[in-house]
Order: structure tokens, then C-alpha cells, then sequence
């Protein structure tokens, strides 16, 4: 359930920076929306949900993440870029409105999605990270006459 969860996030966070960078192109076929969202991406979207896998796989390879005997702050980081870049991406895609805030030079939807991610990034942990519960286990103490 996990990965299904990240790489849904991951492929939304693609799809959407995607559909950012051409959706202030010229082309007529970048602009078309259905119900507020583009299509172009929709398309980006499944695409992304088919490479996700790989995505998330090679970013461990290059950190070397199975290879690390503390595995838990790497994950932790991993999880938080997810949301902060999905958080990111549907500003950038869907609520533009928002991109000219800032708060003393800093644009205000960079710190919201900094923030939200933080919260985020421990709610998950609390939910779906597994080997620290297992670690606990280990430790059972007896019970003291």
C-alpha cells in the first residue's frame, strides 16, 4: 500500500511539473481542459504511473539506500521531497493564482508546501513505516519479581 501511495504521489508530481512547464507554451492542443484540468496532463499523468516504479528504484540506487545501516532518515527525506514536489506541482498546475504571494522574498506557496510536507512526512511515518515497530518488538523486557 505504500509504494502504491508514493508512486501515485511521485506520478503526480511528474505529470504536474510536466503540464507547468508547457502550459504557458503557444501550442493550442497544451491548453485544452476538461473540467479545470488539462489533458495534456492526464496523458502525462499515466504515463507517469507506468515509469514511477523505476523512478523511485534508481533514486535508492544512486543514494544507495539498501546498501545504508540507518535506513529510516533517508526514507524520511525521500518521502518529504515526494510531497513537497506533488504540493509544489498543483500550485504550479492548477492554482496559479497563488504563485505571486511571497513573504519577505520567499514565495509563500514554497513555504506552505515546506511546512505541509514536514507534517506530512510524520503523519506517513506514524502510518505506513513498519521497521521501527518491528525493532520495538526485539525488546520485550521480563517482568520483574
Amino acid at each position: 500500500m505504500s509504494k502504491i501511495f508514493q508512486n501515485i504521489l511521485l506520478s503526480f508530481a511528474m505529470a504536474a511539473s510536466v503540464s507547468a512547464w508547457y502550459s504557458q507554451a503557444d501550442f493550442s492542443i497544451m491548453n485544452i481542459k476538461i473540467f479545470a484540468v488539462p489533458v495534456f496532463f492526464i496523458v502525462v499523468f499515466g504515463l507517469s504511473l507506468v515509469i514511477a516504479e523505476d523512478v523511485r528504484n534508481s533514486f535508492k540506487k544512486v543514494l544507495w539506500f539498501e546498501k545504508r545501516k540507518d535506513k529510516r532518515p533517508i526514507w524520511q527525506v525521500g518521502i518529504g521531497m515526494i510531497f513537497f514536489f506533488t504540493q509544489i506541482g498543483f500550485v504550479e498546475t492548477f492554482a496559479r493564482g497563488l504563485m505571486p504571494f511571497d513573504l519577505g522574498g520567499m514565495p509563500l506557496y514554497i513555504v506552505f508546501s515546506f511546512m505541509n510536507a514536514f507534517l506530512l512526512t510524520v503523519i506517513y511515518e506514524e502510518v505506513f513505516y513498519v521497521e521501527e515497530q518491528k525493532a520495538a518488538e526485539q525488546y520485550k523486557f521480563k517482568k520483574l519479581k
